[in-house]
């Protein structure tokens, strides 16, 4: 019975939504936004596979007819899902080769075994790197080496494994926060950037954003922080000792062609996502997803030290995680729905119709809205969508919008709920996506309070965060 009315509750959901919803909003509209509830419904309950979910978008517009299907079916290969299938080919290798007990042991000889210690190296990595390299990027990175160290400690099913739980949340959600440390660590970071020097009427430098938004990032980083570490543990540290685990490094002997060629290749995809802007102007179209993918292609190819091929079609077809480039395609389909109908559209002219008073009023607004936006899509979606509504309402409040516009930013990197987008990627490779959703929802909606208040703040007492 529990079940049966799991499965149920999404299509029960759907239809009741979509019924209340039409005459507050268009049809295609209401049916958009219902969809979101369904997949965050069946995400939650888990009736069926997560993976099975991803697919709703595909059902519902094939029923609905709401935009053109060739627009939803895209973003099941998208050049995000090629990253992705790229970084999975590198990476399946590792289990071959050995290397991933190797890297496993050598991570636990770095960090430690305690649990604070594992979450703070796992969060400050991630929320550092992806100041500079793409979210996904950075998870997909992550995600396979935290996962193979789990394993090798004894945490053989990842999704029922409570002590994943906080280190896979921390490489999530940093790689999330640390998007908007600076201009090149979104996508959305653009969308505001071009916005800005519109607005101003000269280029906003690289610097001019690092000294705005580090501040709120820090800040933002200690309470995320704060709260991984007093997420519930079974464990306060690893098995095994730092001696143990350095002398166990040892037996393994000198690296084995194998091994070498699926770590270079894996540093060489990262450090050439890294450096683009040096081979951008030769190789235009050579982005961090289709380097991913030509260095996973070799592998097929390359002979590992007793001379087999260091990947078979046979390993990769029956390995890869499909699931997991489906979850996250399903999130660009979802945002695609939600946008092409007019369903954010309608929301904001709801939103604007509110007449809110200036500060803090508009300035929760602003986070909210963007920070809904980036759950149901992408921080790129939620910017571009975001970013002129709140220049919109500023503008008929006459008020300055320049604040408003980096709290819009800062919120919409700061995601931590549906899986979707970066937040899939963990969830591909195990963690329980009720836990995310569950531990999201309170992060979430503290981490919004708090930038609300820190940009409100700024406002009023720091000149800088109001001029350009």
């Amino acid at each position: 019975m529990k079940q049966n009315l799991a499965l149920l509750s999404g299509p029960i959901a759907f239809g009741a939504a979509a019924f209340l919803l039409t005459g507050t909003f268009q049809q295609s509209s209401a049916l958009a936004l219902s969809c979101a509830l369904w997949m965050a419904l069946w995400w939650i309950f888990r009736p069926v596979s997560i993976y099975v979910t991803a697919f709703i978008p595909i059902i519902v517009n094939s029923l609905f007819n709401l935009i053109p299907m060739n627009h939803v079916i895209s973003q099941y290969f998208s050049e995000i899902a090629v990253l992705l299938l790229g970084s999975d080919l590198i990476c399946l290798t590792w289990t071959t080769t050995g290397l991933d007990k190797r890297i496993s042991v050598r991570a636990l000889c770095s960090i430690g075994t305690s649990m604070k210690s594992q979450i703070f190296v796992w969060f400050l990595a991630s929320t550092a790197l992806s100041v500079f390299l793409p979210n996904v990027v950075v998870a997909a990175i992550f995600c396979p080496i935290a996962v193979a160290m789990l394993h090798f400690t004894g945490e053989k099913d990842i999704s029922t494994s409570q002590t994943a739980i906080p280190i896979l949340l921390a490489i999530g959600w940093g790689s999330g926060i640390g998007g908007f440390g600076s201009p090149i660590g979104s996508s959305a970071n653009l969308v505001a950037v071009s916005y800005l020097e519109k607005l101003t009427g000269h280029e906003f430098m690289y610097f001019d954003w690092v000294i705005r938004f580090l501040p709120v990032l820090i800040l933002i980083f200690l309470m995320n922080l704060l709260f991984l570490l007093f997420l519930p543990c079974p464990v306060r540290s690893l098995p095994g000792t730092k001696g143990y685990f350095r002398s166990m490094y040892k037996s393994f002997g000198p690296m084995k062609r194998g091994e070498r060629i699926g770590l270079i290749l894996f540093i060489a995809a990262t450090l050439l996502s890294f450096l683009r802007p040096l081979f951008a102007t030769y190789l235009p179209a050579m982005k961090p997803a289709y380097v991913f993918l030509f260095l996973g292609m070799l592998m097929f190819f390359l002979k590992d030290e007793k001379g087999n091929p260091m990947l078979t079609w046979k390993y990769a077809e029956s390995h890869a995680m499909w699931g997991m480039i489906a979850l996250f395609a399903s999130g660009l389909a979802l945002g695609k729905l939600v946008i092409e109908t007019g369903a954010i559209k309608e929301l904001s002219l709801l939103i604007a119709a509110l007449h809110l008073s200036p500060g803090l009023p508009v300035m929760a607004m602003a986070c909210l809205f963007a920070c809904f936006m980036s759950e149901i899509s992408s921080n790129t979606a939620s910017a571009s969508i975001s970013i002129p509504v709140v220049i919109g309402i500023t503008s008929s409040l006459s008020l300055n919008p320049i604040p408003y516009i980096l709290g819009t930013i800062a919120a919409a990197n700061c995601a931590y709920i549906l899986p979707i987008s970066t937040r899939a990627i963990p969830i591909g490779y195990g963690l329980s996506a009720s836990a995310q959703i569950r531990y999201g929802t309170v992060l979430s909606l503290l981490t919004v309070i708090l930038i609300t208040l820190l940009c409100t703040a700024f406002m009023a007492f720091v000149p800088l965060f109001s001029e350009l």
